[in-house]
C-alpha cells in the first residue's frame, strides 16, 4: 500500500493527509469544490500529493479515508471503490446532516449507512473520536509509553488489519471495538468519545490534549450508553 485517497480535505483530512506524507506515503485529495481549491494544501503537502476528484482519488488510492459531512455520503462514488479498504471518520450531528430516522432511533449506525451505500467496499469506522488538533500532534512513535490509542470497527478482519497497520505508521496504536454495528461505542457524545475528542484549547482542564492508551480508551468503551438512555 503507496496510496491513501481522501475523499474530503477538510480539518480531518488535511489532518490526515499531512500525517500519512510524513509517515511515507502518496496522497491523492479531493473535495467538493475542485482540484484546483486545493492548491495551497498540495504545495504544503510536497511532491507526494496531488489533488484529483472524489472520483479519481478513490480510483487512485489504495486505501481511501472518506472524511465529508454525514449527509453527503451519498455523493462518495461507489464503482472506484469496488473491493477497497475505506475509512469513515464520520459522526451524526442532526444540526449539520439534518434528522436521518435511522440514526435516531438507533437501528443502524454512521458506518453502517456507508457501508451499505458501498456494498462491495470494506467500510472501517476510526478517526472520529478524536478532535483535529489532537489528531495532528499526538502520534508517537511504537513504543513510545504514551502513544495514544484510536479506536476501530468493521466487519472485515482483514481490513481492520490494513487500517491497523495504517494508524500504526502514522504513529498511533488501534483497538478493536468488533463489528461496524459496536462503532456506537465511540460514536458522539459516548464516554470514549468525550475522553478523546476534549476540549483541546490551551485553557482546557486536560490542556491541549492528552494520550489516551489502550487500558483507559477499553474501559471507557465498557461505559458507553446508547443516545435513548443517556
Amino acid at each position: 500500500m503507496t496510496t491513501i485517497g481522501l475523499i474530503g480535505s477538510g480539518n480531518i483530512g488535511s489532518t490526515v493527509a499531512r500525517l500519512a506524507v510524513a509517515a511515507g506515503y502518496d496522497v491523492v485529495v479531493s473535495n467538493s469544490r475542485g482540484p484546483e481549491t486545493l492548491a495551497d494544501l498540495v504545495a504544503e503537502l510536497g511532491p507526494r500529493a496531488r489533488a484529483a476528484t472524489a472520483f479519481d482519488a478513490a480510483e487512485a488510492g489504495d486505501l481511501v479515508v472518506v472524511t465529508v459531512p454525514l449527509k453527503n455520503y451519498r455523493e462518495v462514488p461507489v464503482e472506484p471503490l469496488r473491493g477497497k479498504v475505506v475509512i469513515d471518520t464520520n459522526n451524526y450531528y442532526p444540526d449539520r446532516d439534518g434528522r436521518i430516522a435511522e440514526l435516531d432511533d438507533e437501528s443502524t449506525t454512521t458506518s453502517e449507512l456507508l457501508q451499505a451505500h458501498l456494498p462491495e467496499s470494506h467500510v472501517v469506522k476510526t478517526f472520529n473520536s478524536i478532535y483535529v488538533d489532537q489528531l495532528g500532534t499526538l502520534h508517537r512513535p511504537a513504543g513510545d509509553p504514551e502513544r495514544s490509542a484510536l479506536p476501530i470497527a468493521g466487519d472485515d478482519a482483514a481490513a481492520k488489519a490494513t487500517v491497523a497497520e495504517f494508524l500504526d505508521a502514522i504513529g498511533y496504536d488501534s483497538h478493536d471495538v468488533g463489528p461496524l454495528a459496536e462503532g456506537w461505542r465511540f460514536q458522539r457524545d459516548t464516554a470514549a468519545y468525550v475522553m478523546i475528542y476534549a476540549a483541546p484549547g490551551p485553557d482546557a482542564p486536560n490542556g491541549p490534549g492528552r494520550p489516551v492508551g489502550r487500558q483507559a480508551l477499553t474501559e471507557a468503551l465498557a461505559e458507553a450508553v446508547r443516545y435513548r438512555d443517556m
